[in-house]
């Protein structure tokens, strides 16, 4: 509280003219006028303090104090009572302070930095002046409300706070807007991550991007700076978060008039609409407070990639209601409706047997679709595309927007299928295949594939013939077509068979020589001693290579082939061993070799050699299969 000041009392003599002490001009004594109690003072503090034995027991002491008597300190007269007005108006006056509460107070006064205010305690609180705006400053005497931090801080200061006051008085505003749905107005001030920060009158909320129009924003920036109507759509008061939206009013605006426009809609009805939103699947578009959704494929009865390629943002266009749900609200739109569709004159537009040009708009595992026109797509199937290529993948012929000619092969117009082929565009070189590769001719080509079974050799582009195993070689067992050629050999072979209805040529290089085996007999005659080389240790017989590359095999009896590793542990692969003649067959390409050790018993072994032959038979040319003893490995068995 200011300081209360009072001045002395200062008694009154009956001169109103100070006395002073003077000298008399004709008399040299001084005359000693009185003084003022200030002069008397000002002397009393200016002479010298003298050592002076006080008597405390002497009645002079108390000369100067005035006198009461014990009558005049006793007060026989009793209080006057107090009115009750004026009791409860001295009540009233007595405030219960508690922290952490808003409270009532009474500007008394304003300097350069705080705000004094008197909220009915011992000492005034005190408010940052920086809590007010400029334009807001208040004026003494006049009365706010105030958030009352601390009653007495270390200083024995009153803390209050105007800004938390006015935020918690605006929460509870907000509260109750939010409970009653009431519309609030608010100021958009800056652009964040996913949104707007608005403020609401002191308490700032976040109004989301999607929230602020029907419509998709581009353009968030706009807003700022702007006041709009807002709903409060989620209130935490426990986060002290708030979320408003315009998107809501709105919506509520449009609701009657879209019930009424849903009770208008008929299916086959051609209505405008305003487009709103495009994306992947489709296009929303806004029919007047419904939103309808056009989707790709009833865009256009042609193929497109993305709605984009012929609608833009904000586009009008007049559509066709193709379905509507009343109850779920939604709205199935079409635009290729209001055009007729193409597949009524594709039979007569594009019979079969005539060609067409159109571009690659799609390519599978399988093959190649080629867009005719808008709507219109044949398939050019793999085995469509070449009469000697052997295609895997469409794009072994064709890229994705080519520009392609096709023959139509034929139309399906329930199923509305058109099949092409672009092979027909050029004469089929098989159909005088066998005019020009003759049988028992010999040409000339290149190694350009070996399998298992063969080796293919490419006669012209387009053109492969195959070279069975068995047709290799008169004399030697080969297994495999890479133990006599290699990719890119240039080869001259001969003409075996053709075949124009299954598109195959027969080759064999081994006909190239003269078969050497009718003579073999009067070489290798039964019961003579021969000297070979181990090439391959089987389990069920050893092969020897003879003279002249000739191939014998040794079979294993049954006595051998239960104790096999031990019995052949003796033997390796390049080894040479003499062996006995048991039987030569020319005509099955085949010597049967004995060899005593592994043989056994003569009739015995003819016994086990007649049973692996019956086994054994196959056609003259086709190759003899005897399987390799394997270890778990998967290696062949040399032993």
């Amino acid at each position: 509280m200011a300081e209360i000041i009072q001045e002395p009392v200062t008694e009154q003599t009956s001169n109103s003219n100070e006395s002073e002490a003077s000298v008399d001009e004709n008399n040299e004594t001084p005359v000693i006028l009185s003084k003022s109690k200030t002069e008397e003072k000002e002397d009393i503090q200016n002479k010298p303090i003298k050592n002076k034995e006080i008597d405390y027991l002497s009645l002079d002491l108390f000369s100067g104090v005035k006198q009461i008597s014990i009558d005049e300190l006793i007060d026989d007269k009793e209080e006057d009572e107090v009115p009750e007005d004026e009791e409860k108006r001295y009540k009233s006056t007595l405030v219960n302070f508690n922290e952490k509460e808003i409270i009532t107070g009474r500007i008394i006064g304003i300097n350069e930095k705080d705000v004094l205010i008197d909220i009915g305690f011992k000492s005034e609180g005190i408010i940052d002046k920086n809590e007010f705006s400029e334009n807001n400053i208040p004026e003494v005497g006049e009365k706010i409300e105030v958030f009352l931090e601390k009653i007495e801080d270390e200083s024995g200061k009153t803390i209050l706070s105007k800004e938390k006051a006015d935020f918690l008085t605006r929460w509870k505003e907000l509260r109750e807007i939010f409970e009653n749905e009431t519309i609030i107005k608010g100021k958009i001030l800056r652009r964040i991550k996913g949104g707007m920060v608005v403020d609401l009158n002191g308490v700032q909320a976040f109004l989301p991007g999607s929230q602020i129009d029907v419509r998709p924003v581009k353009d968030f920036d706009q807003f700022i700076d702007k006041e709009m109507d807002l709903k409060v759509v989620k209130f935490n008061e426990f986060r002290k978060n708030v979320v408003v939206s315009h998107k809501a009013i709105i919506e509520e605006s449009l609701a009657e008039q879209r019930d009424e426009l849903f009770n208008k809609l008929e299916v086959g009805s051609v209505v405008d609409g305003r487009v709103k939103n495009i994306t992947d699947f489709g296009v929303f578009i806004d029919l007047g407070g419904i939103d309808g959704l056009l989707h790709i494929t009833d865009l256009s009865w042609g193929r497109i990639n993305h709605p984009s390629e012929l609608i833009g943002m904000d586009d009008t266009l007049s559509v066709k209601i193709i379905d509507f749900d009343q109850e779920k609200k939604r709205v199935s739109l079409g635009l290729k409706q209001l055009t007729p569709h193409p597949w009524e004159n594709v039979p007569d537009q594009y019979p079969e047997g005539s060609k067409i040009t159109g571009k690659i708009v799609s390519m599978t595992n399988y093959g190649a679709f080629v867009e005719i026109e808008p709507g219109i797509e044949g398939l050019v199937h793999i085995s469509e595309m070449s009469w000697t290529r052997h295609v895997k993948n469409p794009s072994e012929i064709f890229s994705l927007g080519d520009e392609v000619e096709a023959v139509v092969l034929s139309i399906d117009s329930e199923e509305r299928k058109i099949s092409l082929g672009s092979k027909q565009l050029q004469d089929d070189p098989w159909d005088v295949i066998e005019e020009k590769y003759i049988v028992g001719k010999d040409v000339k080509g290149k190694v350009i594939n070996l399998t298992q079974f063969g080796a293919f050799i490419e006669l012209e582009e387009g053109i492969d013939g195959l070279i069975h195993v068995s047709d290799l070689s008169w004399t030697k067992n080969i297994r495999h077509p890479k133990e006599f050629l290699e990719k890119g050999n240039e080869v001259e072979v001969r003409i075996l068979e053709v075949s124009r209805e299954s598109r195959r040529i027969s080759l064999g290089l081994k006909q190239m020589e003269d078969d050497p085996w009718p003579e073999m007999s009067k070489v290798f005659e039964s019961g003579k001693t021969v000297e070979g080389e181990i090439v391959h240790i089987l389990d069920k017989g050893i092969i020897l290579s003879l003279e002249n590359e000739i191939e014998g095999i040794v079979p294993l009896s049954k006595k051998i082939k239960r104790n096999l590793k031990s019995k052949l542990s003796d033997y390796k692969v390049g080894q040479k061993i003499n062996a006995v003649v048991m039987e030569i067959k020319p005509d099955d390409k085949k010597i049967i070799l004995f060899v005593e050790d592994l043989g056994g018993e003569k009739y015995s072994t003819k016994e086990d050699v007649q049973q692996f032959l019956d086994s054994q038979n196959a056609p003259v040319g086709e190759k003899i299969e005897i399987p390799i003893n394997t270890d778990e490995d998967g290696d062949e068995n040399k032993n």
